[in-house]
């Protein structure tokens, strides 16, 4: 599970929920189909369709130098009726 970072938690992820639908973040670098391996073999579930999205990080100043947090992705799983993920740990901030 090294590749899904945590769960999202936003309105929108949030009335996703109702469709059966789960937001999180993953590494920028990890496959489709991995994420669907590691979603399939950990929670034990049937993933129908994947949807993702590529985020840039924010720019940050340090003093004369610019730069910028890291990019991630975002994925949106959608499971078969009758299969659901228990809630993931959010993010602290």
């Amino acid at each position: 599970m090294d590749g899904i970072k945590y769960a999202v938690f936003t309105d929108k992820s949030i009335r996703l929920l109702g469709k059966n639908q789960y937001t999180s973040n993953v590494e920028s670098g990890s496959t489709r189909t991995e994420i669907k391996h590691w979603v399939e073999l950990f929670f034990g579930v049937k993933v129908i369709a994947m949807n993702s999205h590529r985020l840039l990080g924010k720019g940050r100043r340090m003093g004369p130098i610019m730069g910028h947090t890291m990019h991630y992705r975002r994925m949106i799983i959608t499971l078969q009726p009758g299969y659901s993920i228990p809630p993931l740990r959010k993010k602290r901030t």
